[in-house]
C-alpha cells in the first residue's frame, strides 16, 4: 500500500524527516549570520562600550528569523546550540555563548507554547509575544552569564537588565525584518 507524502510516493511506515532541507538551510544560515556577527562586531562593541546590547540584538534577530522561516519546534534550539559550538570553536574564551544556548532553548519553548501562528501571523500577538519573549530570554541570558562571570553579585541584576534591553531591540528589528519580508511577498514554506 502506498501513501502520498509531499508529492512523493513512499511505502507505508516510512516517515519523512522532521527537518527538511529548507529547515536545515534556515538553521545554518541564521546560525552562520549570528556567529559571524557575534564573533566580529560584538567583541569590538563590548570592548568600546562595556554594554552587551549587540550580542542580544544578533541573537534575537536570528532566532526570530529562524522560527518565522521554519515554524518548527527545535529550530531555534538547534540554531542556538550550533552558534554556541561555532563561537566556542572560533573564540574559546566566548563562554558566554552557553547562556545564549540556554536562552535559545527557552525562546523555542515559549514560542511553541504560544503557537507559531499567534506569534508570527497575528500583528498584535506577534508584537507583544515576540518582544516579551526576546526581552525575557535576553534577561535570562544576562542572569546566566552574570552568575558565572561577574563580581560583585549585585551587579548581575543590572547586567541582566542591559541584556533585556538588547533583546528588546533585537525583537523590534526581527519583527521589522519579518514585516519587510512579508511586504516583499516572501513567505516561509509552510505558508505557500
Amino acid at each position: 500500500m502506498y501513501v502520498s507524502v509531499s508529492n512523493t510516493f513512499l511505502k507505508k511506515g516510512v516517515t519523512m524527516p522532521y527537518f527538511g532541507t529548507r529547515d536545515i538551510v534556515a538553521i545554518v544560515i541564521c546560525a552562520a549570520l549570528w556567529t559571524a556577527l557575534n564573533s566580529t562586531l560584538a567583541p569590538v562593541f563590548f570592548a568600546a562600550t562595556h554594554l552587551p546590547f549587540l550580542c542580544d540584538f544578533f541573537a534575537f534577530v536570528s532566532l526570530i528569523l529562524v522560527i518565522w522561516w521554519t515554524r518548527k519546534f527545535g529550530a531555534a534550539s538547534f540554531t542556538g546550540l550550533l552558534v554556541a559550538g561555532l563561537s566556542l570553536a572560533l573564540r574559546p574564551e566566548a563562554t558566554q555563548m552557553i547562556g545564549f544556548a540556554v536562552t535559545s532553548i527557552t525562546f523555542d519553548i515559549l514560542t511553541r507554547m504560544v503557537g507559531y501562528r499567534s506569534c508570527l501571523d497575528k500583528p498584535l500577538p506577534a508584537v507583544v509575544g515576540l518582544l516579551s519573549f526576546s526581552t525575557i530570554c535576553a534577561g535570562l541570558a544576562g542572569l546566566i552569564i552574570g552568575s558565572f562571570f561577574m563580581n560583585p553579585k549585585p551587579l548581575i541584576t543590572i547586567f541582566a537588565g542591559l541584556h533585556a534591553i538588547g533583546g528588546f531591540i533585537g525583537g523590534v528589528i526581527g519583527l521589522i525584518l519579518i514585516g519587510a519580508l512579508k511586504t516583499r511577498i516572501v513567505t516561509p514554506k509552510g505558508l505557500q
